[in-house]
């Protein structure tokens, strides 16, 4: 059978050409090989002497004996120099294989098949450089055909997948490959030999033959073309990256724990409560770091009755007890606090792990969990079956300034890659920012309940009452996102059954705040006792607010004020306070402010007309206490019956998604129907602002005015002169039957004597006796003197000086106080059977005691 040798065959590179010579040693035929190579047509060579057209003359005589030779039956074969005539001087070298041949005539004659040497060199050269090339690689390296099959394979090939090199020929992609990256490979091969496009960095994992290691190589592609251009199959090129690939993950798990950790100090912290924490960490860990994560903390911590849930065991440290001894317990009870799963709500796969979120548990005193808290080292538990979820767990103590506060436990599901160190490094990294996240919440959280229960002990108890008012009062305190503050507001009696009405707020937050807060409370009691006028208390209360944060008091702080230096080392406090002064019998109120809100009145509607709005009262501000240097004012307002006077700080009015106008406008509009019963009214008010409560604390004080009855008053002018002292006592006699108190009778008719008595001796101008009646009866008398009395002890041998000791043996209480023109000396004794009632009988020793 006839075969046909396609273009780009082995010939075409050798350049073969061929020529025959007759018996008469000249040229018969000429082939058209032989045309191209020597440059000369049939016509040219026919009929011609090979020696004498191709061989230099030099060589011409050699040449003849050897084609006489060749015709004689001899082969021969030899390089042959030869010229190229009707060139240009061009010569070459030819390799001459001769062969003897016979005519029909049984001459002799001769077949010559000619190739050029250059193109020979040629050849070798390409083949070395191309063995050099393919047989020496460092890289694997493939020939694949047209049908996809290796037609050669280098050494380094076949060391890398066992065999000789030519047991490769043949074989395919799917003998080396698994199979879904065979697939792959062989979708490529056959998209490169088709257009011709290359393929660079083909990623193929697979593993060499007797390995489990699974290795990672780059492939290229590139199409094989014949000396006509013809494809002939495709190359391969594949490098071993495997460690470029585990060196490029390592990189890449380590900025994605970069990332994490960069998260997570931007997300865990931004709350101080420890729930909201806990659950922050969770959300940074999952799905970014593993499938399923929880959170445990101590019961004791959460209850905030353990200041140092745990310490971690280490060096120094007593090691742990036997676990298989007696002593073994399991771990203090935690409860767990947090709860995420990026899988399913399922429970973790390990013991302790079927917990609900905000059920308290313990872990057994053998579980990697009890030993992870007692070592405060994380512990790595692997998966226990085939049918497990988890395939492994890292259960890491939280650890925050060498105390353990919980313990969080990040779990990874079948399919994700395992922990290893680099993880185990990172999750402890989480859970202690975590945990010193959660430590500060838990101190704070101690701190700020403190400061509460602080604040809360220096705010009034009970429900507040006074004399001729309705009192109501509100107060809340910030949440527990929010530092305490240091609102305040009080409620005092004062003598004559006039009350004092205080509402102050410290500025600033916190424990200090607080603290400050109860010691300007502190001084306005005490400055009330001294019954001083608004504006003398919050003068007085200025220079307190000045000394609270110099270490000297007062004196140091303005002294600090004339040196800078010592200034800054002084901490500035300064607090706003309204502070009024309510009389039930005259229904006058008297107010003075510094810095703070403006108190609020709603006047009575008249009968049958519509209600009245809500004022602001016009008091003048003054500087916050603590500024120092400016006097403060006071007015005197006339609050007719039925009138409601609201005191509040400025978390009731003031937010930061409002102005301070809108919420006093608020205010007024809550309060325009102040008929209600004022409970009602302050809940009215609290519910109908918007108050953000939580942002700042909220103090409210509602009074509505009562007055005294006029019958429950009586109120006379005596002369000044001995005979005063018969007539209140007559008077006192004439008034207590009206108010059935016969039995204060004795002992108020003793004392007013008293009392008219100094004023006769020792005051000045007229004398007023005023007798008042509540929950108490309260007996004043004036004078125009504003020589304050003193309780003295007498001598055996004094006949006087003894009245102000009966005074203050048979009341309840007196004292004195200055007034505008004068002074005020009163007493207060107890209704009978009332709750303050007490023994107005003198024992023989008290008596005795008056006379040394």
């Amino acid at each position: 059978m006839w075969h046909s040798s396609p273009p780009g065959s082995i010939y075409d590179y050798i350049k073969v050409a061929s020529f025959s010579i007759g018996p008469d040693g000249l040229i018969d035929q000429w082939s058209l090989r032989a045309e191209e190579l020597f440059g000369l047509t049939a016509g040219q060579a026919v009929g011609r002497d090979p020696v004498d057209a191709f061989m230099p003359p030099e060589l011409r005589a050699d040449g003849h004996r050897r084609m006489a030779e060749i015709l004689d039956g001899k082969e021969w074969t030899g390089l042959v120099p030869f010229r190229i005539p009707g060139g240009d001087g061009a010569h070459g070298v030819a390799e001459i294989y001769v062969m003897p041949t016979q005519t029909e005539t049984a001459e002799r004659a001769a077949l010559c098949v000619v190739v050029d040497v250059r193109a020979l060199r040629r050849i070798e050269s390409d083949l070395a450089a191309s063995q050099a090339i393919f047989g020496q690689s460092p890289f694997g390296f493939l020939l694949f055909g047209t049908d996809l099959t290796v037609q050669r394979a280098n050494r380094r090939f076949a060391t890398v997948f066992g065999g000789a090199v030519e047991e490769h020929r043949g074989r395919t992609v799917h003998d080396y490959l698994p199979a879904q990256e065979a697939d792959r490979m062989t979708e490529a091969l056959r998209r490169v030999l088709e257009t011709g496009d290359s393929v660079t960095d083909l990623r193929i994992t697979g593993a060499a033959p007797g390995s489990r290691e699974h290795r990672h190589w780059s492939v290229n592609l590139y199409r094989v073309h014949g000396g006509t251009g013809r494809p002939i199959g495709v190359a391969g090129l594949g490098t071993d990256v495997t460690r470029r690939h585990l060196a490029a993950r390592e990189a890449a798990g380590v900025r994605r724990n970069l990332a994490l950790l960069n998260e997570a100090g931007h997300r865990i912290g931004t709350s101080l409560d420890l729930e909201t924490t806990a659950r922050e960490l969770l959300d940074v860990t999952v799905p970014g770091f593993c499938d399923l994560a929880a959170v445990d903390l101590y019961q004791g911590l959460l209850l905030g009755d353990d200041d140092r849930p745990a310490r971690p065991h280490g060096p120094g440290v007593p090691p742990l007890p036997s676990m298989r001894g007696p002593g073994r317990a399991p771990s203090a009870p935690l409860r767990r606090v947090a709860f995420a799963s990026a899988v399913s709500d399922g429970p973790l796969a390990d013991p302790g792990s079927g917990v609900s979120v905000g059920e308290v548990h313990r872990y057994p005193a053998a579980s990697p969990g009890a030993l992870a808290l007692r070592t405060a080292r994380p512990r790595l538990i692997e998966s226990g079956g085939a049918d497990d979820l988890v395939q492994s767990t890292l259960v890491v103590p939280m650890v925050a300034h060498d105390t353990v506060v919980g313990l969080a436990r990040f779990s990874r599901t079948k399919g994700s890659e395992p922990f290893g160190e680099r993880d185990r490094a990172v999750a402890v990294e989480l859970a202690a920012r975590a945990a010193v996240c959660i430590d500060n919440a838990r101190l704070y959280r101690r701190e700020h309940e403190r400061a509460l229960i602080l604040q809360r002990s220096l705010l009034p108890p009970g429900d507040p009452e006074a004399a001729g008012l309705d009192i109501a009062c509100r107060y809340l305190p910030g949440n527990a996102a929010t530092e305490v503050g240091g609102d305040w507001f009080d409620v005092i009696e004062l003598p004559g059954h006039r009350t004092a009405l205080v509402v102050g707020d410290v500025m600033g937050r916190g424990l200090r705040a607080a603290v400050a807060m109860g010691e300007l409370r502190t001084a306005v009691r005490t400055l009330a006792l001294l019954d001083l006028e608004p504006a003398e208390v919050l003068t007085a209360l200025d220079e307190i607010a000045r000394g609270l944060g110099a270490p000297g008091g007062a004196q140091q702080a303005s002294r600090a004020a004339l040196h800078s230096r010592d200034a800054d080392r002084s901490e500035v406090y300064l607090a706003t306070c309204v502070y009024a002064v309510y009389d039930p019998v005259t229904r006058r109120c008297t107010i003075a402010n510094a810095g703070h809100m403006p108190p609020v009145l709603v006047e009575p509607a008249e009968p049958g007309g519509p209600p009245r709005p809500a004022l602001l009262l016009e008091v003048p501000p003054g500087m916050p206490l603590g500024v120092g240097g400016e006097p403060f004012e006071e007015v005197e307002v006339d609050l007719p019956e039925g009138a409601l006077l609201a005191l509040y700080t400025d978390g009731l009015v003031e937010s930061r998604d409002h102005p301070l106008e809108e919420g006093l406008r608020g205010l007024r509009d809550a309060l325009a129907d102040p008929v209600r019963p004022l409970e009602d009214v302050c809940d009215h008010v609290l519910n109908t602002l918007d108050t953000r409560h939580g942002e700042d604390d909220i103090a409210l004080l509602m009074a509505r005015v009562q007055g005294l009855p006029m019958d429950a008053v009586g109120d006379w002018q005596l002369p000044r002169e001995a005979r005063s002292v018969g007539r209140a006592r007559e008077l006192a006699r004439a008034k207590l039957p009206a108010w059935g108190l016969e039995g204060l009778l004795d002992t108020t008719e003793l004392l007013v004597s008293e009392l008219v008595t100094n004023a006769l001796r020792y005051g000045e101008g007229e004398i007023r006796l005023r007798l008042l009646l509540d929950r108490t009866l309260v007996c004043e008398v004036w004078d125009g003197n504003l020589v304050q009395p003193r309780r003295r002890r007498a001598r055996d041998t004094d006949e006087g000086g003894r009245g102000l000791q009966l005074v203050g043996m048979l009341s309840a209480g007196w004292g004195t106080r200055r007034t505008h023109r004068g002074k005020t000396v009163w007493f207060e004794l107890p209704l009978p059977g009332g709750a303050a009632e007490s023994v107005t009988e003198l024992s023989a020793e008290q008596l005795l005691s008056m006379y040394g």
